[in-house]
């Protein structure tokens, strides 16, 4: 990745965590940032960072720029309700995805999916593909049925829901890295824990959130029960069968960051469900929630997939992890309500960027260390 896109990247990335603070200065009833916030993360760096790690390019392709230049127009159309280009450019968008998507994996129809041949790598990496192409094309339909159409009216179906399913496609292809840098185990049991964990983790989603948009209670608190047992498995998997290699500290805080993601949206439902609900009292418990979903688990997996060419990184992995940990878990949440440490949230945040964008890569390896690098170029590859 050259210097000017992870410039670009870092600066849309800060300024989607700033967006989330931005409330202390305009009130949401005369301008809620909420939308951009989200937008910026998961889409606009998350998915441009998905191409680059897909083509496996040194320098950034046309694809990638593209996507880039009209995901940024998507947001600001969408943040600014100009829905007729915000109905159109994610079709754009999805057209891109798709592009890149059979370019790599060689088929329209993911017939991959179902192979048992196929890895579970592979699979995870072409499902956040799919799926960020297919939520684009939802979310185009679900601004021409708020907007314009008015055919169905759950009070679930508006535009904010169908916008945070921008979020999957990344989880999607933190799981994919995860298990490309596992062992190769050939006992039958593990490799049937990991076919499980990709069906329980994609259909578990997409269940998950066809119950939320029909406000079913015990339907939603199961899924997230078994989705939450489901980490607990990847962890075991990854813990067990993770390579030792520098990312491994990095994405194993992020499936804990996950753990903690899954726990408060369990206690949200319950919450959310009560009869005591007061949506005031709640929101701490939601912001934990949205900023270990964000910039916990998401980052980690960004991190990785943003510098998989650099590894080993210089860099001190405990103190990053730790300053990662407290921006996230203290900082975000204070920032939420006190303004004073937003703004040591958002300049903390950005400090970790710096390090994990532009600390230097290709340290000088030992023996031992050269061996794992050369294991990993080959684990990468698998991904790919």
């Amino acid at each position: 990745m050259n210097r000017q896109f992870k410039i670009a990247i870092w600066l849309v990335m800060t300024t989607a965590i700033t967006c989330g603070f931005l409330h202390h200065l305009v009130p949401p009833s005369v301008m809620n940032f909420e939308r951009l916030h989200i937008f910026l993360f998961n889409l606009c760096s998350g998915g441009t960072l998905l191409i680059y790690f897909t083509e496996q390019q040194k320098q950034v392709s046309v694809q990638a720029g593209s996507f880039l230049v009209l995901a940024l127009a998507f947001a600001f159309c969408a943040f600014l309700g100009w829905y007729v280009a915000a109905l159109i450019i994610p079709l754009l968008l999805a057209a891109i995805i798709e592009k890149v998507r059979i370019r790599r994996f060689g088929s329209c129809f993911p017939r991959a999916l179902f192979s048992i041949g196929e890895s579970t790598s592979k699979k995870f990496h072409q499902a956040s593909l799919l799926c960020l192409s297919l939520g684009l094309i939802i979310s185009s339909l679900a601004i021409l049925n708020s907007e314009f159409g008015h055919w169905l009216t759950l009070e679930k179906l508006k535009l904010d829901t169908f916008f945070l399913g921008f979020s999957f496609p990344i989880s999607l292809i933190a799981m994919s890295v995860i298990f490309g840098l596992m062992k190769n185990e050939v006992k039958p049991l593990i490799a049937c824990l990991k076919e499980l964990s990709f069906w329980i983790i994609n259909l578990g989603v997409i269940v998950f959130f066809l119950f939320i948009l029909a406000s079913w209670f015990v339907p939603q608190a199961a899924i997230a029960v078994i989705l939450f047992l489901a980490v607990v498995l990847i962890l075991f998997l990854y813990w067990q069968q993770g390579i030792r290699l520098q990312q491994k500290a990095f994405l194993t805080s992020g499936i804990l960051f996950l753990l903690i993601t899954s726990i408060t949206g369990i206690l949200y439902i319950l919450l959310a469900f009560s009869a005591s609900y007061d949506p005031q009292a709640s929101l701490p418990l939601l912001r934990m929630h949205s900023f270990t979903a964000l910039y916990g688990w998401n980052l980690s997996g960004l991190a990785v997939i943003s510098r998989h060419g650099d590894f080993p990184i210089q860099l001190h992995s405990q103190k990053v992890i730790l300053i990662h940990w407290l921006t996230v878990c203290i900082l975000c949440p204070l920032g939420y309500f006190h303004p004073f440490a937003a703004i040591l949230a958002v300049l903390c945040y950005g400090r970790l960027l710096y390090i994990l964008f532009f600390n230097q890569g290709q340290v000088e390896l030992h023996a031992a260390d050269a061996g794992e690098k050369v294991l990993l170029g080959t684990r990468l590859e698998s991904v790919q």
